[in-house]
């Protein structure tokens, strides 16, 4: 695949699953919605790394580290909210993790978190096919 297909790719793919959090969301579906909220950042990265090193980004899911072997340029706040992020991210998680951050996924925790995912996928969005 040519590098800019791989980049459509990533950024497509974020698309949908930004779609399907949306959808989560509004269904009160509130632990899913923010695991796939981690998905829509992890791929913008992703591709992020594909326009800027390589086409084959790192098997990785914490956000921090992707960014930073993307070469992308965050400040400290922005590193604060990746690692929030990447602990949405609940397939390798200890069952008794899940049911904590299950319990901590009230609607206004959720809420903020749908916000964030929002604006750093838009400011993410921006950068990228410069």
């Amino acid at each position: 695949m040519q590098k800019e297909d791989l980049l459509r790719y990533w950024i497509d793919s974020s698309d949908r699953d930004f779609q399907a959090m949306v959808h989560l969301f509004e269904k009160g579906d509130y632990v899913w919605s923010l695991f796939v909220g981690h998905l829509v950042i992890e791929k913008l990265l992703k591709a992020w790394y594909v326009q800027n090193i390589a086409n084959s980004p790192p098997y990785i899911h914490d956000l921090v580290r992707l960014a930073e072997k993307g070469g992308l340029s965050i400040d400290e706040e922005q590193k604060d909210v990746l690692d929030t992020i990447s602990t949405f991210n609940l397939k390798a998680r200890y069952d008794d993790f899940k049911m904590e951050f299950h319990r901590k996924c009230s609607q206004g925790f959720t809420e903020k978190w749908f916000n964030t995912i929002k604006e750093f996928r838009i400011w993410i969005r921006d950068k990228l096919l410069k």
